[in-house]
């Protein structure tokens, strides 16, 4: 009998015969909270990842979403991120996990989308650095962790510190669509520009939204000599 990360409710764990006959590790989560999670699968943008199933039809074109075709139509902000693959679809039981983890301070959660970031990691690139995206500095005191971080650890690879906020400044989540699209000073420095030079970098974060968090930090690590950044994040 074990018990789940999330509603920690003991459960068994033949549910996942895999894991019972020892071809996977054992599930962190219960059936009943994984069964409410979305994965996402099947066809999905070729640039941010989203899931074209719960899409509709006449906001996408070829294999890229109309917001994607848009960074790209935009000159400043062509090619900055070359890829953004994400677990699972922001559906509001993925919400309230992440709300549990970031406000609530249950970081043991995390540890349950690992062995899924890690396969993720693998697929995108073994060779590339992982930089999460850091919090400020009274954020990430008010909270204890950074989540980014917590996630990338996960993907059993070293993981990078190589850029800081430049500025405290109104939670993301708090934001509008228009205010985060609509930001003009980059919120993000490169603290040590010789590891970044000629590297293959992977952002890892919690949720990708509009995008522009993510473009926001490649681009100042493609300016300050990285050839190529993709990013892994929980939900999308």
């Amino acid at each position: 009998m074990s018990y789940c990360l999330y509603c920690h409710e003991s459960y068994f764990e033949a549910w996942s015969w895999e894991a019972l006959i020892g071809l996977k590790a054992s599930p962190l989560l219960c059936q009943d909270c994984n069964a409410k999670l979305i994965k996402i699968k099947g066809e999905i943008c070729r640039i941010c990842g989203r899931d074209f199933s719960v899409f509709p039809e006449q906001y996408r074109q070829g294999e890229c979403c109309f917001d994607c075709i848009r960074w790209e139509e935009n000159e400043e902000w062509t090619g900055i991120l070359q890829q953004n693959r994400s677990l699972y679809v922001y559906n509001d039981y993925m919400k309230e996990m992440i709300a549990k983890l970031k406000y609530r301070g249950d970081a043991e959660v995390v540890k349950a989308f690992y062995p899924v970031m890690s396969t993720t990691f693998k697929k995108i690139s073994r060779n590339a650095i992982l930089v999460p995206i850091p919090l400020s500095e009274e954020r990430h005191y008010e909270r204890g962790f950074n989540q980014a971080e917590l996630l990338a650890v996960g993907m059993k690879k070293p993981v990078e510190h190589l850029l800081k906020r430049k500025t405290h400044e109104e939670k993301q989540s708090k934001k509008t669509r228009e205010e985060r699209l609509s930001q003009k000073e980059n919120p993000f420095e490169v603290i040590d520009s010789v590891k970044v030079k000629g590297q293959k970098v992977i952002l890892v974060d919690d949720v990708y939204t509009t995008g522009s968090t993510l473009r926001y930090a490649a681009k100042v690590l493609i300016e300050a000599g990285a050839i190529e950044i993709s990013s892994i994040t929980l939900a999308r």
